[in-house]
């Protein structure tokens, strides 16, 4: 009695299976390691410049799907039926190609500008610690008086699109020009400052602002415009709430909403010049232990 058409179909995917456990059975198990360790260094890469903007749940999404279906199709029979999927999926990649670079066009070029500058916010330890200080005094002056602020510090990827959004300023960083910026009633209050190179570029300022999911509803404007600017590049941006006077920071497409005073200073500082908090924290045990000696 013939096999039913469904019979016939099991057993070729099992026949399938096999087979495809029979070759990979044949593979040099060193060289598996090594290709896997690339592709596991590349895919770590990709997550890590991603990290924290929109397209990293795109990513992992659109990952998956295309590999259940890469897999699917490997290991179907190699029949007329399924050569028509095959033919369609190799031509679909193609166009996830140019989907891809679509998608991800602010992350492309976060990930380039990075690659193609050089230049970060960190002078001399001195410098940096009087630029956290200036920003502190300034938030901390801002919320008690409940003032609305958003103040960006440019790192490693250029602003000067937002900057030239702006009104240039170009002054000396000061509490007090940053108070006297946002104060109501001041025609830039309403918008963003940039700092660059230690000093004030411009105020006024228009921020991408980020999707609505992802950010809480009862949050406004302003921690929208701090959470889109830190998704599409690496700034630290600090934001004052203009109803509560709470203090929130947006980094590496993450907000902190309510950082205490003490917890802020020490993030601007270890965000801004991580390298010079290091080596201050490994100092102060060795100067401990001089103290008790």
């Amino acid at each position: 009695m013939p096999c039913a058409p469904e019979s016939r179909d099991v057993n070729e995917v099992l026949i399938a299976i096999t087979a495809y456990l029979r070759r990979v059975a044949t593979y040099n198990p060193l060289v598996v390691l090594v290709q896997l360790l690339l592709i596991g260094m590349v895919v770590w890469l990709i997550m890590r410049a991603l990290r924290g903007t929109r397209g990293a749940r795109l990513l992992k999404g659109a990952a998956l799907l295309l590999g259940a279906v890469y897999i699917g199709i490997r290991l179907v029979p190699k029949n007329d039926d399924w050569r028509r999927i095959e033919f369609l999926y190799g031509h679909f990649l193609v166009f996830t190609f140019v989907a891809v670079v679509v998608a991800f066009q602010p992350e492309l070029r976060r990930v380039l500008i990075q690659l193609g500058q050089a230049r970060f916010v960190r002078g001399p330890r001195g410098e940096v610690e009087a630029l956290v200080e200036a920003v502190f005094d300034a938030a901390a002056y801002l919320s008690r008086n409940k003032i609305g602020a958003v103040i960006a510090l440019e790192r490693s990827v250029g602003l000067g699109a937002i900057i030239e959004s702006g009104t240039p300023i170009g002054g000396e960083l000061t509490a007090q020009l940053l108070n006297t910026i946002f104060y109501p009633g001041s025609a830039l209050h309403d918008m963003g400052v940039v700092i660059q190179d230690g000093r004030i570029a411009a105020a006024g300022c228009q921020f991408p602002l980020a999707e609505s999911e992802d950010v809480d509803p009862s949050l406004g404007s302003r921690h929208r415009a701090a959470l889109g600017l830190a998704q599409d590049s690496d700034a630290v941006v600090l934001v004052v709430s203009e109803e509560t006077g709470r203090i929130s920071l947006a980094c590496e497409g993450q907000l902190y909403l309510g950082l205490p005073p003490d917890s802020l200073r020490d993030m601007l500082l270890g965000l801004i010049a991580p390298r010079q908090v290091r080596r201050r924290k490994q100092k102060e045990p060795a100067s401990a232990a001089s103290e008790d000696e």
